[in-house]
């Protein structure tokens, strides 16, 4: 018999339907051990080099691992059914956090777990669990276990997989073991200095404090954002063949210059004295210009541009999408959820293309595929698929598939199926015209209006179509009748706050995080009270403006965007086998470590502000209502 561990048991029951007799499938429920919650649970150890001129003092760190909470029974179940396996196959997630869970399950179930007493049997004590540590094995045989990784739950994708076993990728748990240590690191050490300084009850976090500075940042831009005057004057004209401006050969011209050159109006004397002026002057058209505009399909989905999209399209927040995501890879519906790439393999893109001929025929289809090319870095044992269908041929999984899916992993499908058939059809035909018109009088005008005609629409039926503009037939120096002017004061409006998808797109633009980061991110500063989201905008909080203030200015090299970033390189490298995850994390603890000493000895306490609201208080009628945040 051979075990086969995966995470949750929604895989087991996908894994058993494949798999069949000669195989037990059982889940871990998550992560088996954790950094424990009540401490550091990192020993960070000084080592000094003194065979150097200059003493060059470098740190080790010991992660002390324990088992999760909760884990007891599922431990001794797992232990229980490995120790009767000829084999045990390790099928966690395809990423550094299932390759992390994959080591940790070995190293549970290679050591041996001792209940305390009878009385005290939830206390599991967890031997040997330090990773990479050598010491003599006391559970099960090291050549027992397998690694095996598949991108989609599939029949094929999972023989293929069980095909070829490997062993655990050392150097992808050391890249999220680093993240995790630096993330504690960073959390324990920069908390209790705001609770020194701030106020009690304040946590820190290395991405998450970048984010809410983001949104804090965008919070002062809004703030001192002035609007500036501006007036939009345009004239409706038609033809001279025509009785009334309801006929369809009337249409709208705005002013774009004045005198040969942009015209930009910002006081009423000015727009009115233009209006008076445009509304004697003589028009006819200047020149007419045609072009024919291709409008090409976007590439498949990655993480953030799904989460993007759901944003957009749905309305979803990121946590909200990729709990979707994952109950939909779960059950077979889609490749690997959490990846940057937008490789599609040869068979995916063959299914992808019989699909398009067979939903709207050869017309559709370029005569070869389409490949696309994934931006930035994208580290080579995290290169899977773009999020596909496993099965594109299925236009709605749950009704065609007949699956259990619920109407959100229905919809989430939908999102997923629709980008991955477009991506393979031929771009959308735009005929473009721009009509330019010349008014005469006390000075030369120049007017303009630009219409569209969807000549193919292409990939662009899997969507709702934009309304077409669709401008009159005229030529060149044809005479047009004025029908009326309008001038309309406007003002400049400011930066548009963060929602999720914004900020998403811009923690990737800046390189800050990683796919599977995101969703958790955002939760966590608003489960902290730094940021709010209000009708899906982010505001910042006093709480968060002060703590965001406050590290900036304490912290200015652990908050700068950066900084942050280069981190995330650094983790990359590690994944990849060519940087040491110990000297990544001995060259951030040193400056680090003077940061925190210098902040909690001479940073000066802040308060947080008191939200005023303007209204007296209903006992003394003297006093003001003021809104305080805190336990």
């Amino acid at each position: 018999m051979k075990l086969v561990i995966v995470e949750s048991p929604t895989k087991t029951k996908s894994l058993s339907k494949y798999l069949g007799t000669g195989y037990e499938v059982m889940a871990t429920m998550g992560h088996m051990v954790d950094l424990p919650k009540s401490k550091l649970g990192v020993e960070v150890k000084k080592i000094e080099d003194r065979k150097l001129e200059v003493t060059k003092i470098g740190f080790k760190f010991r992660p002390e691992y324990e088992l999760s909470e909760g884990k007891e029974k599922t431990a001794k179940e797992l232990i229980k059914a490995a120790a009767k396996a000829d084999k045990i196959i390790l099928a966690s997630d395809p990423d550094r956090e299932g390759e992390a869970i994959a080591w940790h399950t070995q190293q549970v179930l290679s050591n041996k777990l001792k209940g305390k007493s009878k009385k005290e049997d939830k206390k599991i004590e967890v031997k040997n669990l330090e990773v990479g540590k050598k010491k003599k094995k006391t559970g099960i045989d090291a050549s027992k276990f397998e690694r095996v990784v598949f991108h989609s739950i599939t029949k094929e994708a999972i023989e293929e997989a069980m095909k070829q076993p490997r062993q655990v990728d050392m150097a992808m748990v050391d890249a999220q073991q680093a993240r995790r240590v630096l993330d504690r690191i960073v959390g324990y050490q920069l908390s209790p200095v705001l609770w020194k300084k701030v106020r009690r009850g304040l946590s820190a976090g290395r991405v998450q404090s970048v984010a809410v500075r983001l949104i804090v940042d965008k919070e002062k831009e809004i703030g001192v954002f002035k609007p500036v005057e501006y007036w939009e004057i345009k004239v409706q004209v038609r033809t001279q063949g025509t009785k009334n401006s309801r006929n369809q050969d009337g249409f709208w011209v705005e002013l774009v210059k004045r005198g040969g050159k942009p015209v930009t109006i910002n006081d009423e004397k000015t727009a009115r004295e233009i209006e008076v002026d445009l509304n004697i002057a003589r028009y006819e058209v200047g020149k007419v210009e045609r072009k024919e505009r291709h409008l090409y399909p976007h590439p498949p989905f990655k993480t953030s541009t799904m989460q993007q999209a759901a944003a957009n399209i749905l309305g979803w927040s990121a946590k909200k999408t990729m709990s979707v995501a994952q109950r939909l890879y779960e059950k077979g519906a889609i490749t690997y959820h959490r990846t940057d790439s937008l490789n599609l393999v040869v068979s995916a893109i063959e299914e992808i293309r019989r699909t398009v001929v067979k939903e709207f025929g050869k017309e559709y289809l370029p005569d070869k595929e389409i490949y696309y090319k994934t931006s930035g870095k994208v580290v080579a044992q995290e290169a899977h698929e773009a999020i596909r269908p496993t099965r594109p041929q299925l236009r709605s999984f749950g009704g065609q598939a007949q699956e259990d899916v619920d109407k959100d992993e229905e919809k989430l499908y939908q999102l997923i199926w629709r980008r991955t058939v477009a991506c393979q059809m031929k771009s959308a035909l735009i005929d473009q015209t721009v009509i330019w018109v010349v008014a005469e009088n006390k000075e030369n005008y120049q007017l303009r209006a630009v219409g569209e005609v969807m000549k193919f629409a292409s990939w662009k039926k899997l969507y709702k179509l934009s309304e077409e503009v669709i401008l009159p037939a005229v030529n060149d120096d044809e005479k047009l009748v004025k029908e009326k002017v309008e001038a309309a004061q406007k003002f400049t409006l400011p930066p548009a706050r963060f929602n999720d998808a914004s900020l998403i797109k811009e923690l990737e633009k800046r390189g800050i995080g990683r796919p599977s980061t995101y969703a958790p991110t955002i939760s966590t500063i608003i489960v902290r009270g730094y940021v709010e989201r209000k009708q899906k905008k982010f505001f910042a909080t006093s709480v968060g403006g002060t703590v965001s203030d406050f590290l900036v200015k304490n912290f200015p090299k652990e908050m700068d965007f950066e900084f942050t970033a280069k981190m995330e390189a650094d983790l990359d490298e590690i994944a990849s086998g060519s940087k040491d995850w110990q000297k990544v994390l001995s060259d951030f603890y040193g400056p680090f470590e003077e940061s925190v000493e210098k902040a909690t000895t001479q940073a000066e306490r802040v308060k947080v502000p008191v939200e005023s609201t303007g209204r007296p208080c209903p006992l003394c009628g003297t006093g003001e209502i003021v809104i305080r945040t805190g336990k």
